[in-house]
């Protein structure tokens, strides 16, 4: 049915793609053989520029690796055709690429054997591949730091688990200046860095590399002095760089001192401050520089209006009420960067500069301009679940509800075992508080294994931001659940059939992780509680409780790529790593407990859809989607009403994007609220693959089940998206 669904919607575009093309043709005809005339010279025009470009000689590479290599200039030829500077131009480009992999002696000629054909001969030579480095006079820093500066150009290109890298001569002369700019960083002013120099093995195409090295004197900061108006003191304003002066002295440091005092004076309204400081290395005592800052804070100011423009669907108010509070405060850039973060995040703005402006009486007006977004929207997607199977899905929404900045979309989306519709509408400035309201209403069915589900309802929640990392929300949900077919035997298991069930809950979460959807780092804890009472006319009654602790670290640096520069902040050239090895920690909790008796000494009084499941792509990895557990005589899980789940996992890179994966997981179902604990817990080990995107990885993993029992397999595959915990 999917399909065909596709298919119709394609057959309505083709359509309506013939119908205009057949109105175009009767109402322009001339046109349209114009443009069809026009578009065959282009093409003939194309056909005339195509050259043939011939390889010859070439043996480490394939000519489609060339080709790619050549890619640039081939489109050249294509475009502008054939020439003999082009012709070098390639010939050129051609023994660039074969020497950024070893090939120092290598040679290309050209020979343009007609006006549209060109040859090119490669003589390739021996690959040299680098065999030592050798650091002349490095008394204070370490060869093998000082290495991976050297061969960081080199190994960009390569995998960081290459053990012999090809010798590269431009390669070995940028990481020349890579150390250069270390040794600065590190506070040597005068060291010299003498250009590489190199020698070929006569008995093997291996070359030794010899870095001359002139380390000189490192200098350290020595006396601070501070002049002006300190306000606060020398002591204050001492600890707003007291990371800058335990480090070496660089130039750097120093032009990063008033960047640093601004700011602390600025986030107490002195909007005005101005901050200058300068050392005097040829005044270094034993290589300590003395550095001499001078203030001016001028004086402190507060915030006053505001003034909106570049909006034209969107209301003004829905910006400028953002800041009516702050008149009269005192002026605080941390509290514009976070009134700025939250009105990007409403995604209503493509552009948005917030310029304070002094006015009289120090005062700061705040002149906001703002290019907006558009504010409709259309999508679509498809997909593949271990679980669900085939999936695709559509949305089309409006970001910005009657100009107020209210979004309000609609999908639908159908897989291999269900079929969901929605509504969602939010207010990001609920009654133009910092609270954020949501409301959802959705239909679905879902064909579990054992059952199938119909689901209709809503659910409302308001929720706010305590402080940076920590974020609550209260959730009222209004559900109608029937078990529509079932093949669950005893039936008593399934528990009541058809029912409503109205909860109210709360939830926190402390998120402390650094970029969570590319390489989070640090702690996540979330709770949620939620309880279904018969005074909300919940047709059963429940008390629901889960926790969930995660905790990541990348680790692990990488070599350095052609691309470092000195950082101004600290003055250590900047890194672009590759991508960083990481192990990550997690750990969750879940109870469900009913409220009532189920009348009956064997039935159950919480349902089986409202029970918990583990097992799968994002729990116990050993066992497929909601296997893990209790089953019925059928084998048909039919969920519990406690679980836990644990998992380790290591992620190391392999080439790109691409990353491998390790891990354990543990994991128990219990069936009743009445006994909990670790027990009957099952275990998972496997491996896996990540490919990263900038909203998170697809992930391909199998888990071994350590200690299958008979009714359960050895091991399970799981595709799917996102961080697996």
């Amino acid at each position: 049915m999917r399909y065909g669904l596709l298919f119709s919607v394609g057959s309505v575009a083709l359509a309506f793609e013939a119908a205009t093309q057949s109105a175009v043709d009767v109402t322009r005809p001339e046109q349209q053989q114009r443009e069809r005339r026009a578009v065959v010279k282009e093409q003939e025009k194309r056909a005339e520029h195509a050259s043939i470009i011939e390889f010859r000689g070439q043996q480490a590479f394939t000519e489609k690796e060339l080709r790619s290599a050549l890619k640039e200039e081939i489109t050249t030829i294509e475009d502008f055709g054939l020439s003999p500077a082009r012709a070098d131009d390639l010939a050129f480009f051609l023994e660039v690429f074969y020497r950024k992999h070893g090939f120092t002696k290598v040679n290309v000629h050209y020979v343009i054997e007609s006006g549209n054909r060109v040859r090119l001969d490669v003589t390739e030579g021996p690959r040299f591949m680098l065999r030592t480095i050798v650091f002349d006079g490095n008394a204070r820093e370490p060869a093998d730091k000082l290495f991976e500066y050297m061969v960081g150009p080199t190994r960009e290109r390569y995998s960081q688990f290459e053990k012999k890298l090809p010798f590269v001569a431009a390669d070995m002369e940028e990481g020349g200046h890579l150390v250069q700019r270390f040794y600065v960083a590190e506070g040597f002013l005068d060291v010299v860095v003498d250009p590489p120099r190199y020698k070929f093995q006569e008995q093997s195409s291996e070359v030794d590399v010899v870095v001359p090295i002139h380390e000189g004197r490192q200098y350290f900061f020595g006396s601070i002095v501070f002049t002006g108006q300190t306000i606060y003191g020398a002591e204050a304003l001492r600890g707003q760089i007291v990371d800058l002066l335990q480090r070496p002295y660089t130039d750097a440091r120093v032009e990063d001192i008033p960047r640093r005092l601004q700011a602390y004076f600025k986030a107490r309204g002195y909007y005005d401050v101005k901050v200058d400081a300068s050392g005097a290395p040829e005044e270094a005592v034993n290589g300590h520089v003395p550095v001499e800052i001078t203030i001016s804070p001028g004086p402190v100011y507060h915030f006053d209006g505001v003034t909106v423009n570049g909006l034209t669907r969107l209301h003004p108010s829905f910006v400028s009420k953002r800041f009516t509070r702050l008149r009269g405060k005192t002026y605080s850039p941390d509290v514009l960067d976070e009134r700025f973060r939250t009105l990007m995040k409403t995604g209503q703005f493509n552009l948005l500069q917030i310029k304070p402006v002094p006015v009289d009486g120090h005062l700061l007006r705040l002149d906001i301009s703002a290019e907006e977004a558009k504010s409709k929207e259309f999508g679509f997607w498809v997909g593949f679940d271990t679980y669900e199977g085939a999936l695709a899905g559509v949305q089309v929404g409006d970001r910005d509800l009657f100009g107020y900045g209210r979004p309000v979309t609609a999908s639908i989306e159908v897989s291999q075992r269900s079929y969901r519709g929605e509504i969602l509408y939010q207010d990001p400035f609920f009654l133009d508080t910092d609270f954020v309201f949501t409301a959802r209403a959705a239909a679905l069915t879902f064909n579990y294994d054992g059952y199938t589900k119909f689901e209709l309802g809503g659910r409302f929640e308001l929720s706010r931001k305590i402080t940076k990392n920590d974020e609550a929300a209260l959730i009222f949900s209004v559900r109608r659940v029937k078990i529509t077919d079932s093949e669950i035997k005893p039936e008593f298991l399934l528990g009541p059939t058809k029912y409503f069930v109205n909860t109210v809950g709360l939830t926190n979460t402390l998120d402390f992780r650094e970029s969570p959807y590319v390489n989070p780092r640090g702690f996540l804890i979330n709770n949620t509680l939620d309880v279904a009472p018969s005074a909300l006319g919940s047709d059963i009654e429940y008390i629901r409780g889960t926790m969930r602790v995660g905790y990541y670290l990348p680790f692990g640096p990488k070599p350095l790529t052609p691309g470092v520069v000195a950082d101004e902040s600290t003055g250590t050239p900047f890194q672009r790593w590759f991508q960083q090895s990481s192990i990550a920690f997690g750990a969750r909790v879940g109870v469900i407990h009913s409220l009532t008796t189920s009348g009956s000494d064997e039935a159950t009084a919480i349902p089986i859809d409202e029970r918990f499941f583990n097992g799968g792509a994002s729990t116990v990895r050993s066992f497929g989607e909601r296997d893990l557990g209790p089953h019925d005589n059928h084998g048909h899980p039919v969920g519990g009403e406690f679980f836990t789940v644990f998992n380790v996992e290591y992620t190391f890179p392999i080439f790109g994007e691409l990353q491998g994966a390790i891990f354990t997981d543990a994991g128990n179902l219990l069936p009743t609220s009445e006994e909990v604990g670790l027990n009957n817990m099952r275990y998972a080990i496997g491996a896996g693959l990540r490919y990263k995107l900038p909203v998170g990885p697809i992930r391909l993993d199998y888990g071994v089940n350590p200690n299958p029992r008979p009714d359960e397999d050895f091991g399970a595959f799981h595709f799917s998206f996102g961080f697996a915990f």
